[in-house]
């Protein structure tokens, strides 16, 4: 007998045999994908959390070394459409406020009435930072940006299985925008109400607590509480450039679509809780096993 011969038979696949270990393996890998696809979603949906977390708290340092009151301001959907706050920007204004168009629901700034170096009884309107944004496919919850603010049963917490209320945030119309001197004259006058954007925000004095608390009623106790989502804002383009254009004639608004539908409202959420007192910001998050 060949001792050779006799091993290399027991160690060889057959052409069957190998192809059952491929199909296996593919079967295996298809159903691993999707998997790793959403791990990869849930820690992208964190970190957009997280960033606002992190720039919140921001917001709240500014508030306390300047010691002023420290407003963050969202950018909120349509806002072109104010059309005579529109036709009262210079040139400049109005290219910046072309480029927050595709910050919509997505970006925010630190602003402050007053700020280290101003003259006593001059207090001046200020930018404290550029423009942020959340990264690409996240913003905020579209609720979030309603007006008048109506109540809302977001969710029921799967903690302690009890319904609780998400507000909109406060709004106001005398904050500049897009730039610090931007209709700074009628602001002074205070008649400008009916021209200017209103600015959805959340302020904190120089103490640092949230001073623009709509109250939500959650598992915390009261606060103000932003929801995350996915999905996108669809804006006016150049026809040509394929970049973001205001229109000049017929004001078109932007369309807002969560992907999947409803991912703002359902158990799988990513909440930044500001707690109305010592306004530290918190993430809430639950995703579904």
């Amino acid at each position: 007998m060949n001792l050779k011969h006799s091993i290399r038979d027991r160690v060889a696949f057959t052409l069957v045999e190998l192809l059952v270990v491929i199909s296996i393996m593919a079967i295996l890998a298809a159903l691993a994908v999707p998997a790793l696809k959403n791990i990869g979603k849930g820690n992208a949906q964190v970190g957009a959390a997280q960033q606002l977390v992190n720039d919140v708290a921001r917001a709240r340092q500014l508030a306390i070394s300047d010691r002023t009151m420290v407003y963050m301001v969202f950018v909120p959907t349509n806002f072109w459409m104010a059309s005579s706050w529109l036709s009262s920007l210079t040139q400049p204004e109005r290219a910046v406020a072309t480029n927050l168009m595709s910050m919509e629901l997505s970006g925010y700034a630190f602003v402050a009435k007053g700020a280290l170096g101003d003259q006593p009884g001059n207090h001046q309107w200020h930018y404290l930072d550029t423009w942020k944004v959340l990264p690409q496919g996240f913003m905020i919850a579209p609720m979030k940006f309603l007006s008048p603010p109506p109540y809302y049963t977001y969710f029921r917490d799967p903690i302690n299985n009890q319904g609780f209320t998400i507000y909109p945030f406060n709004f106001s119309p005398n904050i500049p925008f897009p730039v610090a001197d931007t209709n700074t004259e009628s602001l002074a006058s205070g008649n400008n109400s009916a021209t200017s954007p209103l600015l959805p925000y959340i302020a904190f004095n120089y103490l640092g607590q949230v001073v623009s608390s709509a109250f939500d009623s959650d598992a915390l106790g009261t606060g103000v509480d932003i929801p995350l989502a996915q999905g996108s804002v669809a804006y006016p383009l150049d026809p040509v450039t394929k970049t973001p254009s205001i229109p000049t004639s017929a004001l078109l608004p932007s369309a807002v679509t969560e992907s999947p539908p409803g991912n703002s409202t359902n158990i799988n959420y990513n909440i930044v809780h500001v707690d109305p007192l010592t306004g530290r910001a918190t993430l809430l998050y639950h995703h579904v096993q």
